[in-house]
């Protein structure tokens, strides 16, 4: 009996052996994940995916990261070929209006008619959030694609506060007086500004606060655009390419063409220039790099009535969303899930200076104190609802950055005339 029996036992060990071997090797799963060029949130995500490994010990996470230009086309790239498991996405912004034509729908819109985004409206995670933002920022058709993880203001100035102190320079709450800092700064042979030239859109960005202080109304101001209510070479307009100019080609230092966006913050930081316009998601880089640092935070005053300078301009920043086609279903869940739990979503927010979207995060960050006094007035920024008519040229927009060093422009009426008529190409082709 034995001689039959030995090699029957043999045989179901190895089976088993085999058995186990196969469930192991399905339980290992890589997770592909793609978030933007960030310095503090690739920090934080790389902690973050560390722990969730090691809770997770059958999954490995493999995040890729790419510039902010480079998001959009790469998420679909991958989203098509799928590539992708967990996707950071932007708010929900740039929907078409009704008095738009000839436009194309945004990104967000056309990878979910494309059926490329997972429907995430019946996960428990979702109800961490504010239903607001989710309704906001990440709900299409009546369904939720994205649960957005903060908004951010981008319409402020850092300052430096020993060096506002040593050359005795109040804290600028009109445009004259912010000129006035710059000619102070500058008569010590101080630079005035510096920002991320080299990329391009942190000087654009970094004047958004004075695109606001001119027309606060931003909704408005893309309407008025397309209806041909506001045109960008009448009087108000001019006025504001005007500040532009100052601000690109005289405010902003020698060289700032060649510093790279990331780089900014460490150079503001080492005490080198008087002050950094741009987005709060720039705080935590600032504390890192100068943990001493004695900085603040104000509305850019583009405008010579300091009551129009008490306002924050902003965006619903970014998101996760989950790929349709995922072969990961429940490991992405969990990934998404596990970064909603209310503690480590506190952390987040903190870590990156978001506003926070889960109604029982506390912002205690230094830029939670700044921005504190003007939040109660917040308000979406522009390139939020601006939706160009194809057809419109490259200058259709009210960017700083067309300027000289960063652009090819030198006076007011010369940036103003370009744009309306880049602009009045895409709205004839409209019809």
């Amino acid at each position: 009996m034995r001689k039959i029996h030995l090699p029957i036992a043999v045989v179901l060990v190895a089976l088993s052996l085999l058995l186990g071997a196969s469930v192991r090797a399905q339980d290992a799963i890589t997770l592909t994940v793609l978030i933007h060029q960030n310095p503090p949130l690739v920090d934080f995500m790389n902690d973050f995916n560390t722990k969730f490994q090691e809770k997770n010990p059958n999954i490995t996470v493999d995040m890729a990261v790419v510039n902010n230009n480079d998001l959009s086309t790469t998420t679909q790239t991958r989203l098509s070929a799928n590539d992708l498991d967990v996707i950071d996405t932007f708010g929900f912004a740039n929907a078409v209006q009704p008095y738009m034509k000839n436009v194309t729908p945004p990104n967000w819109q056309a990878l979910i008619d494309a059926g490329l985004l997972m429907d995430l409206t019946d996960q428990p995670f979702v109800k961490n959030y504010d239903p607001n933002v989710i309704k906001d920022s990440g709900t299409y058709d009546g369904k939720v694609y994205e649960i957005n993880l903060g908004r951010v203001v981008y319409s402020g100035i850092f300052y430096n506060k020993d060096m506002f102190a040593a050359n005795n320079i109040a804290v600028p709450t009109t445009w004259k007086e912010l000129v006035a800092a710059c000619d102070t700064l500058k008569a010590a042979s101080i630079p005035c500004m510096t920002a991320g030239g080299k990329d391009g859109w942190p000087i654009f960005v970094g004047a958004y606060g004075l695109l606001g202080s001119e027309f606060p109304d931003q909704a408005a101001y893309a309407e008025g655009l397309w209806t041909g209510k506001i045109k960008y070479n009448d009087e108000k307009s001019l006025d504001m390419w005007s500040k532009m100019q100052i601000y690109a080609s005289t405010m902003m230092e020698e060289g700032a063409s060649g510093i790279a966006n990331d780089a900014a913050p460490g150079r503001f930081a080492s005490g080198a220039v008087g002050m950094l316009p741009g987005g709060i998601w720039m705080a935590p880089a600032i504390d890192a790099a100068q943990p001493e640092f004695k900085w603040g935070y104000i509305p850019f005053p583009g405008s010579d009535n300091a009551d129009d300078n008490k306002a924050w301009f902003g965006k619903y920043d970014q998101g996760w969303s989950i790929a349709t086609n995922t072969p990961h279903k429940e490991a992405a869940l969990e990934y998404v899930s596990e970064f909603s739990d209310p503690a480590n979503y506190e952390a987040f927010a903190n870590a990156l200076g978001f506003i926070p979207t889960q109604p029982t995060a506390k912002l205690t960050a230094q830029i939670g104190q700044e921005i504190a006094p003007y939040l109660d007035n917040f308000h979406v920024g522009w390139e939020q609802y601006w939706v160009a008519p194809k057809g419109a040229g490259q200058y259709a927009t009210p960017y700083a950055s067309f300027f000289k060093p960063f652009g090819t422009f030198e006076t007011a009426q010369e940036a103003g005339d370009k744009a309306q008529a880049d602009l009045q190409s895409g709205l004839d082709a409209a019809g």
